[in-house]
């Protein structure tokens, strides 16, 4: 089996932003028992940041907010990060590489193709990739943010059949258990809905920058990808080698859809921010809902944000619900002059989506 295992920094770093060696190295020896049974591990490691802090005498509550320190601190703490990884995986024989991945490495075909081929002969060789979002040198209108969703992409990118994402939580409970004692663990996931996700809540602690709704949102990319994706705990005992045999109680196991979801439109649904929203009528809903239609001006209600030819919008019926997401084919100005209107009384096609850049989002 292809695995996927992302730690968050939470998991990897004490309470005053230390490396806590104790859990890379049981992760460590985790990774190489999953070797030893034949598996291939790819690792998708946070804390680059939250290890550089105490290297720059800064403390975990006094984290900058500015970008261009948390990109230096981040080169300082990356260079830390590896050395423990190369260390600990060193006393089981394997090697570490380090792979730095931006969103143009998914969101450029070449950059893509050439980020997979790396990550393949990594494999081959036996080395195992430890993966992290380049944050030194990122873009800041142009980043993940987080590590949960560069997991899930590569996950899809090498073709992986788990996603293991590892957190200071069990997994998704049914309320929250910091103010509900009774609180119990979501073992099993067919589909992500609203509901799941509003029980995810917010972002987690102060020295990352996820949480469970990253998680959750990791695990449904996974899905929609057809991989299936398992939010466990860190510190649970064997964690990886239950949930690649995917053992109950082992944490959230979100199931893979039948019905995949190309890596292009994997991109769009999930990769891309938006920049905003296009209401559309009840007719044009459900024939954006049905597949494989193109959104024309006509079925256009409303248009609300400012965006560009090729930026990524949120479709959206007329009760407010979101029914798709996709790259529109003109700019604001351009669509609101073209709302309403039939194909026969513009000038071009009437297409403001095309389908082949149009997700079908569940309701």
């Amino acid at each position: 089996m292809r695995v996927v295992l992302k730690l968050g920094t939470s998991s990897l770093t004490d309470r005053h932003g230390v490396i806590d060696v104790d859990a890379v190295a049981k992760t460590a020896h985790e990774v190489a028992a999953a070797r030893e049974a034949g598996h291939e591990v790819v690792l998708v490691s946070s804390g680059a940041v939250a290890a550089g802090l105490p290297a720059l005498d800064i403390r975990a509550e006094d984290r900058p907010r500015d970008a261009r320190t948390l990109q230096a601190v981040s080169a300082v703490g990356q260079a830390r990060l590896m050395q423990t990884w190369g260390e600990h995986l060193a006393t089981h024989s394997l090697v570490a590489g380090q792979v730095l991945l931006a969103p143009l490495d998914f969101m450029v075909r070449a950059q893509y193709l050439h980020a997979r081929s790396t990550l393949e002969r990594l494999l081959e060789l036996g080395v195992v990739p430890v993966v992290n979002e380049n944050d030194a040198i990122a873009d800041d209108e142009i980043r993940f943010g987080d590590n949960d969703r560069i997991a899930a992409l590569v996950a899809q990118l090498l073709g992986a059949e788990l996603l293991v994402l590892l957190t200071d939580a069990p997994g998704l409970m049914d309320a929250d258990p910091r103010v509900a004692a009774e609180a119990s663990l979501i073992e099993e996931i067919v589909e992500v809905d609203q509901q799941l996700e509003a029980l995810a809540g917010g972002a987690g602690s102060d020295r990352g920058s996820g949480g469970m709704a990253s998680k959750l949102a990791a695990a449904k990319m996974a899905s929609w990808s057809g991989v299936r994706a398992v939010i466990a705990a860190a510190g649970r005992p064997g964690v990886v080698a239950d949930a690649i045999a995917g053992r109950t109680g082992v944490g959230t196991i979100v199931l893979p859809r039948a019905r995949r979801l190309s890596a292009r439109k994997l991109w769009i649904a999930f990769a891309l921010p938006s920049h905003g929203r296009v209401t559309i009528d009840a007719g044009a809903a459900r024939a954006v809902a049905g597949g494989g239609r193109s959104l024309l001006a006509a079925g256009v209600v409303g248009v609300d944000g400012s965006f560009d030819a090729e930026d990524a919008v949120e479709v959206v019926g007329p009760d407010g619900a979101v029914v798709a997401k996709g790259l529109v084919r003109v700019d604001t100005p351009t669509l609101r002059s073209m709302v309403g209107r039939r194909s026969v009384d513009l000038a071009g096609s009437g297409e403001v989506i095309h389908a082949d850049d149009l997700v079908v989002l569940p309701g």
